[in-house]
């Protein structure tokens, strides 16, 4: 019950916007109503009864819940200017509205551009109204300490401790300092009544407290400290925001959004908007389900020829390290003799002597992956991602380049950016550096046009034969 309490806190921006939508979209709905078929304003041979009224309500009402969904417009907008909030409602609001006039009412009524107008300034006004009383109610119980939400800053001390003092003062943002971090341990001058660490107790902390959001305020930060620590939060579902540098803000070197009055860089879990990891999602069901049923005839062929040509299973099955670091069995089909790690794992060389005649051609023509379409409509991978590896690789490869794996905030993929850029694989730490450089590159820039890149450049490269057997 006390997780729950917790979570309802963190997540109130978005349970006020949800349930000030719901009345907004129904008050819109039911004036739309009154006007079309009550005012006399509009000529209509319908006149719906109570019920088809009522389970119309509720028809338009999951529309736009729907609608603002996948917008993105039910995450926290509170913490962001109420200007872009409002902006976003109202370009939404109009979209979806001429999608519903368009489908629904354009052959229905003899002043369709009148009633979509109407419509239009009716549920904008609504959800504006409601959105702005959220913000309202959200900054009056922030101020009451009825709303907190669990923080810890991280940073050099003067710099920790002026961002402590601004969110002290400033109530209405809600925010609940647990603890300060210290950069350097030697603490010069007076103290915050909070507890602090030292950077070595960061980790612990983070487990301890279980903070919704970390602060960073360093004065000259190193970067590769700070993606460290990035990819430690993200282990966590922590939310990272950043006070950038003065000279990366004046060289234009980042992009800062206002947190209030303190402009910040935001490293957030989501990496997609939902609308778009639905369509991703929703694109790697139909390719893997299309794959899978129609070319059945040629892998029945394939599994044959594997028969033939060497003993031991058609399929090859082995463990891979998913998303959030959770283990799936990844499967292929076999192109290896069957005692081929008999020595132990390791990865595969060029003209590794261990690969059979038919294996030879599955490998060079990527048909040995067709089974990991199976893996695809499961879930466990996608189509576009980081490459998926087996855990004892993963931890090797860790020691090796301690971010590695910072690649497993995403799906693995079937392809991705750096097999479509470096066709052959190798292990060394240079590849491996460049490798995490283009996996880093995917996921900061993940989207439905770079996937759709990275799948025509994929299908370019099979067509001329560039696997690696």
């Amino acid at each position: 019950m006390v997780k729950l309490k917790e979570k309802l806190k963190q997540n109130s921006p978005t349970f006020f916007e949800l349930a000030f939508d719901i009345l907004a979209i129904l008050v819109s709905y039911i004036i739309h109503y009154y006007i079309r078929f009550e005012s006399g304003l509009f000529e209509s041979d319908l006149h719906p009864s109570f019920t088809d009224a009522f389970f119309t309500g509720l028809i338009i009402l999951a529309y736009w819940l729907i609608a603002f969904f996948f917008a993105g417009l039910y995450r926290n907008w509170f913490v962001r200017s109420p200007f872009d909030e409002f902006l976003a409602v109202i370009k939404t609001s109009f979209f979806f509205n001429f999608l519903l006039f368009f489908f629904v009412f354009l052959d229905s009524s003899s002043r369709p551009r009148l009633l979509f107008l109407i419509y239009f300034i009716d549920i904008t006004f609504f959800v504006l109204l409601g959105r702005f009383i959220a913000r309202r109610l959200q900054k009056y119980l922030r101020q009451k300490k009825l709303i907190q939400i669990p923080v810890v800053i991280f940073g050099t001390q003067a710099e920790a401790f002026e961002l402590f003092k601004k969110v002290q003062t400033q109530r209405e943002w809600g925010y609940d300092v647990k603890a300060i971090v210290l950069l350097n341990d030697k603490v010069e001058s007076q103290t915050p009544n909070v507890p602090i660490y030292p950077l070595d107790k960061l980790e612990a902390v983070l487990d301890k407290i279980r903070p919704s959001e970390l602060f960073i305020a360093i004065d000259k930060p190193d970067h590769e400290m700070i993606l460290d620590i990035a990819n430690k939060c993200a282990d966590r579902q922590i939310i990272v925001k950043i006070v950038p540098d003065l000279y990366d803000v004046l060289t234009g070197l980042v992009k800062t959004f206002p947190l209030y009055s303190i402009p910040l860089i935001e490293i957030s879990t989501q990496l997609l908007r939902p609308w778009e990891a639905f369509l991703k999602r929703a694109i790697d069901i139909l390719v893997s389900s299309f794959v899978l049923i129609l070319g059945l005839p040629l892998w029945i062929l394939v599994a044959i020829l594997i028969k033939i040509d060497s003993k031991g299973p058609i399929l090859y099955k082995q463990e891979r390290v998913g998303k959030n670091g959770k283990i799936f069995i990844c499967y292929k089909f076999r192109s290896m003799y069957t005692d081929a790690e008999k020595t132990g794992p390791r990865t595969t060389v060029l003209n590794d002597p261990r690969v059979t005649r038919v294996g030879y051609f599955l490998r060079k023509t990527h048909i040995d992956e067709v089974p990991q379409f199976w893996n695809v409509l499961k879930g466990e991978m996608s189509l576009v991602g980081p490459r998926p590896e087996r855990p004892v690789f993963l931890e090797n490869y860790s020691r090796m380049v301690p971010l590695f794996k910072r690649r497993l905030v995403v799906r693995p993929g079937m392809t991705g950016w750096n097999q479509v850029k470096s066709p052959l694989f190798e292990t060394n730490v240079e590849h491996l550096r460049n490798r995490l450089k283009d996996d880093f590159y995917y996921i900061e820039n993940m989207s439905l046009k770079l996937d759709i890149e990275i799948l025509l450049r994929t299908i370019y490269l099979v067509l001329r034969g560039r696997g690696q057997a």
